[in-house]
Protein backbone atom coordinates (compact mmCIF):
# COMPACT_ATOMS: atom_id res chain seq x y z
CA UNK A 1 0.00 0.00 0.00
CA UNK A 2 1.59 3.29 -1.12
CA UNK A 3 0.51 6.50 0.58
CA UNK A 4 1.51 10.11 -0.11
CA UNK A 5 4.60 11.22 1.77
CA UNK A 6 2.65 13.76 3.86
CA UNK A 7 0.43 11.08 5.39
CA UNK A 8 0.93 8.53 8.15
CA UNK A 9 -0.93 5.22 8.28
CA UNK A 10 -1.69 4.39 11.90
CA UNK A 11 -2.93 1.12 13.36
CA UNK A 12 -4.15 0.78 16.95
CA UNK A 13 -5.09 -2.38 18.80
CA UNK A 14 -7.69 -3.61 21.22
CA UNK A 15 -6.02 -6.88 22.19
CA UNK A 16 -5.67 -9.27 25.10
CA UNK A 17 -2.38 -9.57 26.98
CA UNK A 18 -1.72 -11.52 30.17
CA UNK A 19 1.16 -12.91 32.22
CA UNK A 20 2.33 -15.33 29.50
CA UNK A 21 5.17 -13.39 27.91
CA UNK A 22 5.62 -15.78 24.99
CA UNK A 23 1.93 -15.47 24.13
CA UNK A 24 2.37 -11.72 24.37
CA UNK A 25 5.19 -11.78 21.84
CA UNK A 26 3.06 -13.93 19.51
CA UNK A 27 0.20 -11.45 19.79
CA UNK A 28 2.54 -8.53 19.08
CA UNK A 29 3.99 -10.36 16.06
CA UNK A 30 0.51 -11.05 14.65
CA UNK A 31 -0.62 -7.44 15.12
CA UNK A 32 2.64 -6.19 13.64
CA UNK A 33 2.19 -8.37 10.56
CA UNK A 34 -1.38 -7.19 10.09
CA UNK A 35 -0.35 -3.54 10.53
CA UNK A 36 2.42 -4.00 7.95
CA UNK A 37 -0.05 -5.56 5.53
CA UNK A 38 -2.18 -2.43 5.91
CA UNK A 39 0.80 -0.19 5.14
CA UNK A 40 1.09 1.23 8.64
CA UNK A 41 4.07 3.21 9.88
CA UNK A 42 2.82 3.45 13.49
CA UNK A 43 1.36 0.64 15.59
CA UNK A 44 -0.06 1.44 19.03
CA UNK A 45 -0.53 -1.44 21.48
CA UNK A 46 -2.23 -1.42 24.91
CA UNK A 47 -1.01 -0.76 28.40
CA UNK A 48 0.73 -3.74 30.03
CA UNK A 49 1.47 -5.69 26.83
CA UNK A 50 4.50 -7.42 28.23
CA UNK A 51 3.39 -9.37 31.29
CA UNK A 52 -0.17 -8.12 31.68
CA UNK A 53 -1.87 -5.68 34.05
CA UNK A 54 -2.95 -6.02 37.68
CA UNK A 55 -5.53 -8.74 38.36
CA UNK A 56 -7.70 -6.28 40.27
CA UNK A 57 -7.87 -2.66 41.34
CA UNK A 58 -8.24 -2.13 45.04
CA UNK A 59 -7.16 -0.20 48.04
CA UNK A 60 -9.41 1.45 50.58
CA UNK A 61 -12.01 -1.15 51.43
CA UNK A 62 -10.18 -4.25 50.15
CA UNK A 63 -9.31 -6.90 52.70
CA UNK A 64 -5.72 -7.53 53.75
CA UNK A 65 -5.96 -10.98 52.20
CA UNK A 66 -7.08 -9.52 48.86
CA UNK A 67 -4.32 -6.94 49.03
CA UNK A 68 -1.67 -9.60 49.61
CA UNK A 69 -2.98 -11.69 46.71
CA UNK A 70 -2.76 -8.68 44.44
CA UNK A 71 0.76 -7.79 45.54
CA UNK A 72 1.92 -11.39 45.05
CA UNK A 73 0.66 -11.50 41.46
CA UNK A 74 2.32 -8.42 39.99
CA UNK A 75 3.53 -8.43 36.38
CA UNK A 76 7.22 -9.06 35.68
CA UNK A 77 9.35 -5.93 36.06
CA UNK A 78 11.50 -5.21 33.00
CA UNK A 79 14.37 -2.83 32.44
CA UNK A 80 14.37 -0.34 29.56
CA UNK A 81 17.60 -1.76 28.21
CA UNK A 82 16.69 -5.37 28.97
CA UNK A 83 16.29 -8.30 26.55
CA UNK A 84 12.48 -8.24 26.66
CA UNK A 85 12.15 -4.84 24.99
CA UNK A 86 15.14 -5.62 22.76
CA UNK A 87 13.11 -8.52 21.38
CA UNK A 88 10.34 -6.11 20.34
CA UNK A 89 12.91 -3.72 18.86
CA UNK A 90 14.21 -6.56 16.73
CA UNK A 91 10.66 -7.33 15.58
CA UNK A 92 9.82 -3.71 14.77
CA UNK A 93 12.07 -3.00 11.80
CA UNK A 94 11.00 0.38 10.38
CA UNK A 95 7.65 0.29 12.21
CA UNK A 96 7.22 2.73 15.10
CA UNK A 97 5.53 0.90 18.00
CA UNK A 98 4.10 2.19 21.28
CA UNK A 99 3.42 -0.38 24.02
CA UNK A 100 3.08 -0.71 27.77
CA UNK A 101 5.00 -2.74 30.36
CA UNK A 102 6.05 -2.74 34.03
CA UNK A 103 9.38 -0.93 34.26
CA UNK A 104 12.01 -1.85 36.84
CA UNK A 105 14.39 0.85 38.06
CA UNK A 106 16.39 -0.57 40.92
CA UNK A 107 13.82 -1.71 43.48
CA UNK A 108 11.15 0.60 42.09
CA UNK A 109 8.33 -0.37 39.72
CA UNK A 110 6.53 1.93 37.30
CA UNK A 111 3.57 1.43 35.02
CA UNK A 112 5.38 2.49 31.87
CA UNK A 113 5.14 3.00 28.13
CA UNK A 114 7.77 3.05 25.44
CA UNK A 115 7.87 4.04 21.79
CA UNK A 116 10.50 2.24 19.73
CA UNK A 117 11.50 1.02 16.29
CA UNK A 118 14.27 -1.13 14.87
CA UNK A 119 16.87 1.49 15.73
CA UNK A 120 16.02 1.45 19.42
CA UNK A 121 13.91 3.36 21.94
CA UNK A 122 12.57 6.73 20.79
CA UNK A 123 10.81 7.76 23.99
CA UNK A 124 9.72 6.38 27.35
CA UNK A 125 7.13 7.42 29.90
CA UNK A 126 6.08 6.52 33.46
CA UNK A 127 2.39 6.82 34.34
CA UNK A 128 1.68 9.92 36.41
CA UNK A 129 -1.96 9.51 37.53
CA UNK A 130 -2.77 6.39 39.54
CA UNK A 131 -6.34 5.14 40.11
CA UNK A 132 -7.92 2.85 42.68
CA UNK A 133 -4.91 1.73 44.67
CA UNK A 134 -2.49 1.40 41.76
CA UNK A 135 -0.07 3.38 43.94
CA UNK A 136 0.18 0.26 46.13
CA UNK A 137 1.88 -1.54 43.24
CA UNK A 138 3.72 1.18 41.31
CA UNK A 139 5.51 4.45 41.94
CA UNK A 140 4.24 7.41 39.93
CA UNK A 141 6.07 9.21 37.16
CA UNK A 142 6.50 12.97 37.31
CA UNK A 143 6.82 14.33 33.79
CA UNK A 144 5.16 14.63 30.39
CA UNK A 145 7.41 15.32 27.42
CA UNK A 146 7.13 14.99 23.66
CA UNK A 147 9.79 13.42 21.45
CA UNK A 148 10.63 13.20 17.76
CA UNK A 149 9.98 10.05 15.72
CA UNK A 150 9.95 9.11 12.02
CA UNK A 151 6.15 9.63 11.99
CA UNK A 152 6.19 13.03 13.70
CA UNK A 153 6.52 14.50 17.15
CA UNK A 154 4.75 12.26 19.67
CA UNK A 155 3.70 12.11 23.30
CA UNK A 156 2.48 9.22 25.46
CA UNK A 157 -0.08 8.74 28.22
CA UNK A 158 -1.36 5.73 30.13
CA UNK A 159 -5.02 5.05 30.94
CA UNK A 160 -6.22 7.30 33.82
CA UNK A 161 -3.96 10.09 32.55
CA UNK A 162 -6.59 10.82 29.91
CA UNK A 163 -8.95 12.04 32.63
CA UNK A 164 -6.69 15.05 33.27
CA UNK A 165 -6.80 17.81 30.61
CA UNK A 166 -3.56 19.29 31.92
CA UNK A 167 -1.65 16.14 30.99
CA UNK A 168 -2.57 16.19 27.31
CA UNK A 169 -2.16 19.98 27.20
CA UNK A 170 1.39 19.65 28.53
CA UNK A 171 2.25 17.32 25.64
CA UNK A 172 0.55 19.53 23.06
CA UNK A 173 2.45 22.58 24.32
CA UNK A 174 5.66 20.55 23.94
CA UNK A 175 4.85 20.14 20.27
CA UNK A 176 3.23 16.70 20.22
CA UNK A 177 1.29 16.16 16.98
CA UNK A 178 0.30 12.55 17.77
CA UNK A 179 -0.53 11.52 21.34
CA UNK A 180 -0.78 7.81 22.07
CA UNK A 181 -2.99 6.94 25.03
CA UNK A 182 -2.60 3.28 25.99
CA UNK A 183 -4.94 1.65 28.49
CA UNK A 184 -6.18 -1.33 30.42
CA UNK A 185 -9.54 0.40 30.86
CA UNK A 186 -12.20 -1.87 32.39
CA UNK A 187 -15.96 -1.83 32.53
CA UNK A 188 -17.70 -0.28 35.52
CA UNK A 189 -17.54 -2.25 38.75
CA UNK A 190 -21.06 -1.21 39.79
CA UNK A 191 -24.31 -0.70 37.88
CA UNK A 192 -23.14 -3.27 35.34
CA UNK A 193 -24.93 -3.70 31.99
CA UNK A 194 -25.25 -6.56 29.51
CA UNK A 195 -24.35 -4.48 26.43
CA UNK A 196 -20.83 -3.10 26.75
CA UNK A 197 -21.78 -0.20 24.47
CA UNK A 198 -23.95 1.06 27.34
CA UNK A 199 -21.28 0.66 30.00
CA UNK A 200 -20.67 4.01 31.69
CA UNK A 201 -16.92 3.55 31.95
CA UNK A 202 -16.76 2.70 28.24
CA UNK A 203 -18.65 5.90 27.50
CA UNK A 204 -16.25 7.91 29.67
CA UNK A 205 -13.32 6.34 27.85
CA UNK A 206 -14.71 7.50 24.50
CA UNK A 207 -15.59 11.00 25.73
CA UNK A 208 -12.10 11.52 27.11
CA UNK A 209 -10.47 10.41 23.86
CA UNK A 210 -12.53 12.75 21.71
CA UNK A 211 -12.26 15.67 24.12
CA UNK A 212 -8.48 15.44 24.52
CA UNK A 213 -8.02 15.38 20.73
CA UNK A 214 -10.41 18.27 20.17
CA UNK A 215 -9.24 20.60 22.91
CA UNK A 216 -5.59 20.22 21.87
CA UNK A 217 -6.26 19.87 18.12
CA UNK A 218 -3.94 16.87 17.77
CA UNK A 219 -4.21 13.32 16.46
CA UNK A 220 -5.11 11.05 19.38
CA UNK A 221 -4.51 7.29 19.24
CA UNK A 222 -6.11 5.22 22.01
CA UNK A 223 -5.24 1.53 22.47
CA UNK A 224 -6.86 -0.70 25.07
CA UNK A 225 -6.75 -4.18 26.47
CA UNK A 226 -9.45 -6.66 25.41
CA UNK A 227 -10.96 -9.68 27.09
CA UNK A 228 -10.60 -10.22 30.83
CA UNK A 229 -7.80 -10.43 33.36
CA UNK A 230 -8.42 -11.36 36.98
CA UNK A 231 -11.58 -9.53 38.02
CA UNK A 232 -11.31 -6.96 35.21
CA UNK A 233 -13.21 -6.95 31.92
CA UNK A 234 -11.88 -4.47 29.37
CA UNK A 235 -13.97 -2.24 27.10
CA UNK A 236 -11.79 -2.50 23.93
CA UNK A 237 -12.77 0.67 21.99
CA UNK A 238 -9.36 1.32 20.40
CA UNK A 239 -9.61 4.34 18.14
CA UNK A 240 -7.88 7.05 16.12
CA UNK A 241 -9.32 10.54 16.67
CA UNK A 242 -8.67 13.56 14.49
CA UNK A 243 -7.93 17.11 15.71
CA UNK A 244 -11.59 18.01 15.36
CA UNK A 245 -12.69 15.25 17.71
CA UNK A 246 -13.90 13.01 14.90
CA UNK A 247 -13.32 9.25 15.17
CA UNK A 248 -11.35 8.26 12.06
CA UNK A 249 -11.27 4.53 12.84
CA UNK A 250 -12.21 2.33 15.79
CA UNK A 251 -12.71 -1.25 16.94
CA UNK A 252 -15.90 -0.68 18.93
CA UNK A 253 -16.36 -3.12 21.79
CA UNK A 254 -14.58 -5.95 19.98
CA UNK A 255 -10.90 -6.91 19.85
CA UNK A 256 -9.17 -5.94 16.66
CA UNK A 257 -7.00 -3.47 14.81
CA UNK A 258 -8.28 -0.08 13.65
CA UNK A 259 -6.36 1.66 10.88
CA UNK A 260 -6.51 5.11 9.30
CA UNK A 261 -4.28 7.00 6.89
CA UNK A 262 -3.93 10.48 8.30
CA UNK A 263 -2.54 13.73 6.95
CA UNK A 264 -1.45 14.81 10.42
CA UNK A 265 -0.14 18.25 9.45
CA UNK A 266 -3.07 18.92 7.13
CA UNK A 267 -5.71 18.01 9.71
CA UNK A 268 -3.97 20.01 12.42
CA UNK A 269 -3.67 23.04 10.12
CA UNK A 270 -7.36 22.82 9.23
CA UNK A 271 -8.38 22.54 12.89
CA UNK A 272 -6.12 25.34 14.07
CA UNK A 273 -6.47 27.62 11.06
CA UNK A 274 -10.17 28.39 11.28
CA UNK A 275 -9.91 31.11 13.92
CA UNK A 276 -10.01 28.75 16.91
CA UNK A 277 -6.41 27.78 17.73
CA UNK A 278 -6.73 26.58 21.29
CA UNK A 279 -3.05 26.57 22.20
CA UNK A 280 -2.54 30.10 20.87
CA UNK A 281 -5.66 31.52 22.48
CA UNK A 282 -4.97 30.28 26.01
CA UNK A 283 -4.77 32.88 28.81
CA UNK A 284 -2.52 31.25 31.44
CA UNK A 285 -2.54 34.34 33.68
CA UNK A 286 -6.25 33.77 34.31
CA UNK A 287 -5.96 30.11 35.33
CA UNK A 288 -4.86 30.90 38.86
CA UNK A 289 -5.87 27.64 40.56
CA UNK A 290 -4.81 25.09 37.91
CA UNK A 291 -1.55 24.13 39.63
CA UNK A 292 -2.67 24.49 43.24
CA UNK A 293 -1.32 21.86 45.60
CA UNK A 294 -3.69 18.97 46.34
CA UNK A 295 -3.36 19.54 50.08
CA UNK A 296 -5.66 22.54 49.68
CA UNK A 297 -9.39 21.87 49.59
CA UNK A 298 -11.05 22.30 46.17
CA UNK A 299 -12.97 25.53 45.77
CA UNK A 300 -16.66 25.15 46.75
CA UNK A 301 -16.22 21.45 47.51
Amino acid sequence: MNTPTNTVTISVAAAEFGRDMEQGYRTIAALLEEARNRGSQLLVLPEACLGGYLPSLGGGDESEEARQRRLESLPPALELDGPELKRVIDMAGDMVITLGFCEKDGDTRYNAAVTLHGGGILGSYRKVHQPLGENLCYDAGDTFSAFDTPVGRMGMQICYDKGFPEAARELALDGAEIITSISAWPTARTATVDDMEDDRWKQRFDIYDRARALENQVVWVAANQAGTFGSLRFVCSAKIVGPGGEILAGTGVEPGLATATVDVQGLMAAARGGGMYNLRDRRPSVYKTITRDNDREPIHA
